[in-house]
């Protein structure tokens, strides 16, 4: 077990601007096409998820130290740490005797659905299959049945293929990514709570009938409308909310303007390569299945370039800290995962159509949820990552690590609950 793990490891850990081109490349045979323009596309996929991490990184190395900073200004003091993404994937791939097996087991299910036209998606987003293999571990850590563990992270996974299925007219419409699917299971999770509460907010009288978009922005504020300028004065706020003296204020500033301008282009160059073969799969798809189609399933990352997004992302990260300090029953610190903001409201400013007044007070209704259910799961969080550890980062009095991403997350809050629920049956 442990040597196949290693070579999953060792696969995953070349990172998606490798396994994406590889992947790509044998997807594309398989739909007939032909090697050099397989490869072709596999190669300038690569490379635009390339792009799309370096300006990701670009983010979250900007934006992580100013959220710390509002943070300790501000005086919060919780006794649970948001590590992050990171420390919950790294909790998920520990569980050995889970993470194995998950691999497979994962892509099996997605193929059996596909031949027996229950989902759309071929899901590619190999890297992202720890969403499913962390709740299963959460599930074995509870129960202790290893069986029913893999089934709840089937499960998950099962949410993830359908809910991608049936937005993925919107994504096209919205994000202009044609014949593709996200089945990231932060974004389906938080998609599947923010959309009805989106809606209901959409028809509070006064509010439903104020349109906030980049297009009407710019429209009226002219260069200070443009999404470059939007993300240097988001990053002005920031700053100044951080405390940042002229000279951090402006680096922020400056930074957060080159993500909104850049993350289109590299989402741009990705879709120059992945078009031949989405076109390639539906053809394919037709002539042998009449009126079946497929969606490659990709990771969220390319929804975060559209400036309705990012804008509603970013101006989510104060909101997400203040409302750390007057919620209820919060014990959560915001911290590792505020720079993924953007990832978990995809659907929410996809459903609202760019709507950033809609998407940022369904996102705030969102965050608060998001903290109270990362709070209740954090004692099994923390035993995910065996203690509290080094993923306090400096910060004194935490007693338990939990994350937005997993503790956060409604899918997976709902499965961990079932699963303490069941607990006894075992």
């Amino acid at each position: 077990m442990n040597t196949l793990l290693e070579v999953v490891n060792y696969v995953l850990g070349l990172g998606p601007s490798v396994m994406l081109p590889i992947l790509i490349f044998i997807v594309g045979l398989i739909f007939r096409v032909s090697p050099a323009k397989a490869l072709r596309s596999g190669l300038t996929i690569g490379i635009g998820f390339v792009g799309i991490n370096l300006v990701v990184g670009l983010l979250s190395s900007n934006l992580a130290p100013a959220a710390q900073q509002m943070v300790d200004r501000f005086g919060l003091s919780l006794t649970a740490i948001d590590a992050g993404w990171p420390a919950a994937a790294a909790g998920a791939w520990a569980a050995t005797t889970i993470a194995a097996p998950m691999i497979p087991l994962a892509i099996a299910v997605n193929l059996i659905m596909i031949a027996l036209n229950l989902t759309k998606t071929l899901n590619i987003d190999i890297w992202n299959f720890w969403h499913f293999i962390s709740i299963a571990a959460v599930t074995y850590f509870i129960t202790g049945n290893w069986l029913f563990s893999m089934f709840m992270g089937v499960v998950r996974e099962v949410i993830c293929l359908i809910v991608a299925d049936k937005t993925a007219p919107m994504v096209e419409e919205f994000y202009g990514l044609e014949g593709v699917s996200i089945a990231t299971g932060s974004t389906v999770g938080v998609g599947l709570l923010g959309m009805p509460i989106g809606w209901l907010i959409a028809r509070i009288p006064g509010i439903k009938d104020i349109h906030v978009d980049p297009d009407t922005i710019q429209e009226k504020f002219g260069i200070f409308g443009e999404p470059m300028m939007m993300g240097i004065i988001i990053g002005i706020v920031i700053g100044i909310l951080a405390g940042y003296d002229v000279a951090q204020i402006t680096q922020l500033a400056i930074s957060l303007g080159a993500v909104m301008f850049l993350m289109p282009r590299m989402v741009k160059i990705l879709m120059e390569g992945l078009i031949p073969i989405s076109e390639a799969a539906r053809e394919f798809m037709k002539s042998r299945f009449k009126g079946r189609d497929l969606y490659i399933g990709l990771d969220a990352a390319l929804t975060v370039g559209h400036p309705a997004n990012i804008s509603t992302g970013l101006l989510l990260v104060p909101i997400t800290i203040g409302l750390a300090f007057i919620i209820p029953g919060n014990i959560v610190l915001p911290f590792g995962d505020l720079a993924t903001i953007p990832f978990y409201v995809a659907f929410i400013v996809g459903s609202r159509k760019g709507n950033i007044l809609h998407s940022v007070l369904t996102g705030t209704v969102v965050m608060a949820l998001m903290l109270l259910m990362s709070s209740n799961m954090a004692p099994v969080h923390t035993q995910l990552l065996g203690g509290v550890g080094d993923w306090a980062y400096g910060h004194t009095g935490i007693q338990y690590v939990t994350s937005l991403d997993l503790g956060g997350n409604p899918v997976a809050w709902v499965l961990y609950r079932i699963a303490e629920a069941v607990r006894g049956l075992f």
